[in-house]
């Protein structure tokens, strides 16, 4: 486009937030950062001070002489245990998801609610969990040395199976979705949806806004359960259409190039490295806590052992996992762009974002701990396509 400039573009994209917003952004990223450390110190004190107290090996002993089977004991252990590591682990919960949340106004969720749905989610964790846990350790007792190799193809079919049912058995426990109603955007996206092959028939609005303020659209499920779900919070801060496409675009691409099942193939990888690790390092990291009456690794006493184990290495992976969605990310843009031809809409929608994410990290940064492009890059991305494609709407950039 003659007379274009991509780099000023960006600028005006980015200026739309205040100074004052864009440091109130920073911290709270940059503090997010921190989190992760102090979630996985949380997590591995929890397990420490329920393998010191004893309580498991008790509880192992009193099942055994009540001669239950040896299934019912494992999934009576790894239920008290995750009980109790997830009351010990309230207060920092309340503190990181909610009360955070919450003071930089990012969430509008009464106290009461959030509980709700933290019990809502321990109960479904209560129920699923220990199943498949109940699996790992029958492996471990069948298939003594290879017992970290079957575990991981294990994980990656009960993963599946919940990628399918989750858009139909628990999404809708926790948020109310309706069908978009007729109109120019439930018609732009059934033909976008038609276009990119993704299921058309099928077209939600969610109250998002329940829970966050943050402004997000999603294509979930698997095979026949897949779906568009947008959050209200796309309407409530006045959405154009230009943005509404721009934004269920990128969505799509995540469906359109199957970064779900890349995602599962990826993290089954890395449960494979992370059961390896568990077979060769539990004894070790056992005797380091100071741990009593666990009898070994195919002991669901010792089970906690697993998390703490499981915890250090998801914290090292960190820059892995964050690298390999931010190139997903970056591969949905492109297919917006190439196939909605939006940049300004996806901008202006990118620029909504910067509340909740600092738009211009340092590369290093943006390498060990964005899961997403940075804003900035993401928006002049945008912009040197509109340079080089045109676009077709022109750009509307609303100063506060």
């Amino acid at each position: 486009m003659a007379n274009f400039d991509p780099a000023a573009a960006t600028q005006a994209y980015l200026s739309i937030l205040t100074p004052d917003q864009h440091a109130k952004a920073v911290a709270y990223t940059q503090g997010g950062h921190w989190l992760l450390l102090w979630s996985a110190v949380v997590s591995i004190i929890s397990g420490i001070l329920v393998l010191r107290s004893g309580i498991l090996p008790r509880l192992r002993n009193w099942v055994e002489a009540s001669r239950a089977k040896p299934i019912r004991a494992i999934l009576l252990i790894v239920m008290v245990d995750a009980l109790i590591e997830s009351v010990i682990a309230l207060p920092w919960d309340i503190y990181a998801h909610w009360w955070r949340e919450k003071s930089y106004g990012l969430t509008s969720q009464a106290f009461g609610g959030w509980m709700g749905e933290w019990a809502l989610t321990n109960v479904l964790s209560l129920l699923v969990t220990p199943l498949l846990i109940l699996g790992l350790y029958v492996l471990i007792r069948r298939a003594k040395s290879t017992w970290w190799l079957w575990g991981s193809l294990m994980s990656a079919a009960v993963l599946v199976v919940v990628m399918v049912i989750s858009p139909v058995v628990i999404e809708p426990l926790f948020n109310k979705y309706t069908p978009a109603p007729p109109g120019p955007v439930r018609d732009a996206v059934a033909e976008m949806a038609r276009a990119n092959g993704v299921p058309s028939d099928k077209i939600f609005i969610y109250d998002g806004s329940k829970q966050s303020n943050r402004y997000t659209a999603n294509v979930s499920g698997l095979f026949g359960s897949a779906r568009v779900a947008m959050s209200d919070v796309m309407f409530k801060k006045d959405a154009d259409l230009a943005e509404v496409r721009g934004v269920v675009g990128h969505e799509m691409g995540h469906y359109a190039h199957h970064h779900v099942l890349w995602f599962s193939a990826a993290y089954v990888l890395i449960a494979l490295v992370g059961f390896f690790a568990v077979d060769r390092l539990f004894p070790q990291v056992l005797k380091w806590t100071g741990a009593k009456g666990v009898e070994g690794i195919s002991d669901p006493a010792g089970f906690p052992v697993f998390g703490i184990i499981l915890t250090c290495l998801a914290l090292a992976s960190t820059p892995i996992r964050v690298t390999m969605i931010r190139l997903g990310e970056s591969d949905a843009d492109r297919f917006s762009l190439e196939r909605v031809n939006e940049p300004d809409g996806l901008s202006k929608a990118l620029a909504k974002t910067i509340e909740y994410r600092a738009a211009s990290p340092g590369r290093l940064e943006e390498a060990l701990f964005y899961d997403h492009p940075a804003v900035s890059r993401r928006i002049r991305t945008a912009m040197n396509w509109k340079a080089a494609h045109g676009a077709n709407l022109p750009p509307e950039v609303a100063r506060p």
